[in-house]
């Protein structure tokens, strides 16, 4: 492993910001990982953050990064997927700024079907401006702006990604961090939009306010006890993802650089 870090990851930006207990490190683990298996090299692939907790976890990167406005990173990677189509291009997002302030980047991206992948790290709530909260907060999940209970129901990222047109998408826990891996695997070899959603412990913010424990290993038990992965060969309900783990779709259609050059290549032809 020390060998992946000195090959991925900017020591000096070492240690972490986070929390202790919180999952985002095991992404990035698993990340990195990914990474190694597919043999990326560092000025193969660049990776765009928003704002957030989840956000600083590409400037530990040591590739191409771009750190931008907070619920941006999708629209930013399409701008730089359209100038480089030759870079693998990743987007780091929360669920507060995916699903909340960048939700119309994020449906309009699934429309298009471009070719980037975007990894959503869900732990619940706004974690960096202090644990309000969020899209993907439970009913009746208290919070700092919830203190009785959250009472709005929280989006279904699987059901709504899919049904805007993204062409791949997976979920998983921090609890499973080899099955994190090979999804990043698939969803970055994916032609097209692909969607990696990652549920994380917060254990400073939904935690002590919404899981009564600030022990990010509690949570990580009670997502094994909360999320029931897909059994081999189990047909996925993409109609409603709430509380399953595993891959849900993963279709091939035209991406927006194939229908562009298509249409540039008929107009040529004129």
């Amino acid at each position: 492993m020390k060998e992946l870090f000195k090959k991925y990851i900017r020591e000096y930006t070492l240690p972490e910001i986070f929390c202790p207990g919180c999952g985002y490190g095991i992404f990035l683990n698993a990340f990195i990982r990914a990474l190694n298996t597919m043999n990326v090299q560092k000025g193969d692939i660049g990776i765009i953050s928003g704002g957030g907790c989840g956000a600083w976890m590409g400037m530990n990167l040591d590739v191409d990064v771009f750190k931008c406005l907070h619920g941006r990173s999708i629209a930013f990677a399409e701008g730089v997927k359209i100038a480089r189509p030759d870079k693998l291009v990743v987007a780091f997002t929360g669920d507060g700024e995916n699903v909340g302030i960048g939700g119309n980047h994020l449906i309009h991206a699934a429309r298009r079907n471009i070719d980037i992948t975007c990894v959503q790290l869900t732990n619940f709530v706004y974690g960096m401006t202090g644990a309000h909260k969020a899209p993907t907060t439970p009913l009746d999940g208290k919070t700092k702006t919830s203190p009785y209970g959250n009472e709005e129901e929280p989006f279904d990222v699987g059901r709504l990604a899919i049904a805007a047109g993204t062409t791949y998408f997976a979920r998983w826990t921090t609890a499973h961090p080899v099955q994190i891996e090979k999804a990043m695997v698939e969803a970055m070899q994916h032609k097209g939009f692909s969607v990696v959603e990652i549920v994380s412990q917060c254990p400073t913010g939904a935690g002590r306010n919404m899981f009564g424990t600030d022990s990010g290993y509690e949570i990580m038990d009670m997502f094994k006890k909360t999320y029931t992965p897909l059994k081999p060969g189990e047909t996925p309900d993409i109609m409603n993802t709430t509380g399953r783990l595993g891959t849900f779709i993963n279709v091939s259609k035209p991406t927006f650089l194939d229908n562009m050059d298509r249409i540039m290549g008929e107009r040529s032809a004129k």
